[in-house]
């Protein structure tokens, strides 16, 4: 097992760390249980030590088939600056006896060798690899891509790898994410090729490169990650499932040994009820079904996504909308909510959460934004374009395991297939004819030119019919709500695509990479702007979409949603 940091202490030097302790003790040690620790001092006199100190700590219970491990990572008052961009416990099992994967139920495979991919043949970056003289040839013309294989931290509860010889089972269980950093959806590695598994605390995979933790001014900070649990069974995927489902019940543990890890009693529980009022939809409030809500460090709206140093508690709401948090650390946090069908993200004041206590805070009402009446609408708002047309893969590069349409999008080079499907006009969209499920390509990316290593820009069309243009206070408004970018800048024309200035831009955004890595989503983020009546005409209208940055075939956006509106109800 490897604990592995990169870490920084300027902004120029970034490095790998494999954490190897400078001590070690028995922490705690009985005829049912022993915790030992292998702890990382930072020393200010080697070049080489970074100011963190890092606690290291295994767990083995009598009669469970396995071992638990956390770490403590300490920043003091007053030392130096230093970014933490990645923090993960890696596992690298033996490759003659591990070939076997399953990250769940769905994407179960025999898996390459790490000798495989170094003889294959290298695509269009160095994490994918074509299969071609393997060592299993049922595997031979295959694609290989450890970004295949990502979840998001809600659904990457257990992981791993199977022996047939001996009939070993190894499994990576998180039985919680209060302490991965960026909330529920954000995604992340599993297991890959190596045979390798690994439990992600954070990272900047689809989150960009500033995602991490960032010390300044000699900032002390402090965070107990874990403990994971290592479950070894006979290679069983069902019984690991049902393992996980027993370790989550379990949590928080009332094993691990250190001051830092409060254990079931010193923990709060909040309670509430979530309801929608859009007055457009209904005019009565709405319970919030199946909406996520959440205790994260306070901030600014939506900024649990990028949030790293604390914990976060999230729940989901009942047909009903009632929610409970329960197993809150103390700490002071803000209530942060986001409903499917709903745009945006919403937050309440602070709550301070004390040893043990029971909040009840009663109904909550969340407004999606909205100005007017919709008009016409794309897609649906439930933060991924999961619903639209995601093309079939290039035949050469078809992996069998992801022909399920839920899993589609996995597939390598489907920003490439865009280029086919539009060789010389790009994505028009007629409202009222066409369908986003079958019409609307699902990320909005570059144009392979003829040469093969050029791209540029595309701009895509929404055609619209517009009568009786309101004229006495007709403010139209369009929403445009993003799943992920990646250096893109977007800029929105109305009716004349050759205006110089256009009438929106996000400016530069985004930094996920999720195109490149068979992502269906990075961060979120949604844009909002009027549209002044004269700007528009009766008749046919057009909205320029201009993805205006080229060069490369992974910069682009995926969109989640977009909706026009008419100018307010007038109330008489």
């Amino acid at each position: 097992m490897k604990l592995y940091l990169y870490v920084s202490s300027c902004l120029l030097s970034i490095k790998l760390c494999r954490i190897q302790g400078t001590s070690f003790r028995v922490i705690e040690e009985t005829e049912d249980m022993i915790e030992v620790s292998f702890m990382t001092t930072w020393n200010s006199s080697l070049s080489y030590s970074f100011p963190l100190n890092v606690d290291t700590r295994f767990i083995m219970l009598r009669g469970v088939s396995g071992f638990y491990s956390y770490a403590i990572m300490e920043h003091l008052e007053g030392w130096p600056d230093l970014n933490v961009d990645e923090a993960r416990i890696a596992f690298n099992l033996h490759q003659e006896m591990f070939h076997y994967m399953a990250v769940s139920d769905s994407i179960q495979t025999p898996m390459p060798t790490a000798y495989d991919r170094m003889e294959g043949l290298v695509l269009d970056y160095k994490e994918a690899v074509l299969l071609t003289n393997p060592s299993n040839p049922a595997l031979k013309g295959k694609v290989d891509d450890k970004y295949q294989f990502s979840y998001d931290n809600k659904d990457s509860l257990v992981h791993g790898w199977i022996s047939s010889h001996p009939h070993i089972g190894f499994w990576v269980i998180t039985p919680s994410n209060e302490f991965r950093a960026g909330g529920p959806v954000k995604n992340d590695l599993t297991s890959h090729a190596g045979p390798t598994s690994l439990a992600p605390f954070f990272s900047g995979h689809y989150a960009g490169s500033n995602f991490g933790i960032r010390l300044r001014n000699g900032e002390p900070w402090k965070k107990v990650f874990g403990p994971i649990f290592i479950y070894l069974n006979s290679r069983s995927w069902a019984d690991a499932k049902k393992q996980m489902q027993e370790e989550t019940q379990k949590w928080p543990y009332d094993f691990p040994s250190s001051e830092d890890f409060p254990h079931a009693n010193q923990r709060g529980t909040v309670r509430g009820r979530l309801l929608v009022r859009d007055r457009y939809l209904n005019p009565h409030f709405m319970p919030a079904k199946s909406a996520y809500v959440g205790l994260a460090p306070p901030g600014d709206v939506g900024s649990w996504q990028t949030e790293t140093k604390g914990y976060q508690f999230w729940s989901q709401t009942d047909e009903h909308g009632y929610f409970t948090i329960r197993g809150v650390r103390g700490g002071t946090y803000s209530l942060n909510t986001w409903v499917t069908g709903g745009m945006g993200h919403k937050y309440e004041n602070d709550i301070f959460i004390e040893s043990g206590s029971q909040i009840q805070l009663g109904n909550l009402v969340y407004s999606p934004p909205r100005n007017g009446p919709t008009l016409w609408e794309i897609g649906i708002p439930d933060r991924t374009p999961a619903e639209f047309y995601v093309p079939d893969p290039a035949p050469e590069f078809k992996n069998d395991l992801f022909i399920n349409p839920t899993e589609k999008y996995r597939q390598y080079g489907l920003w490439d297939r865009y280029t086919d499907l539009y060789p010389d006009q790009d994505l028009v969209y007629t409202v009222g004819t066409s369908d986003y499920r079958k019409d609307w390509f699902f990320a909005h990316v570059n144009r392979r030119t003829n040469s093969t290593s050029r791209f540029e820009a595309t701009t895509w069309q929404v055609s619209f019919d517009l009568k009786n243009i309101r004229r006495k206070r007709g403010t139209y408004t369009v929403h445009i709500a993003i799943a992920s970018a990646t250096c893109k800048q977007l800029q929105v024309r109305i009716n004349n695509p050759n205006r110089i200035r256009p009438h929106f831009t996000t400016r530069l955004i985004g930094r996920d990479n999720a195109i490149a890595r068979h992502g269906i989503h990075g961060l979120y983020s949604l844009y909002s702007f009027d549209v002044p009546h004269f700007q528009l005409v009766h008749g046919r209208n057009t909205i320029y979409l201009k993805q205006s940055q080229g060069k490369n075939p992974f910069y682009g956006v995926m969109y989640n949603y977009i909706r026009f509106e008419g100018p307010p109800k007038i109330d008489h």
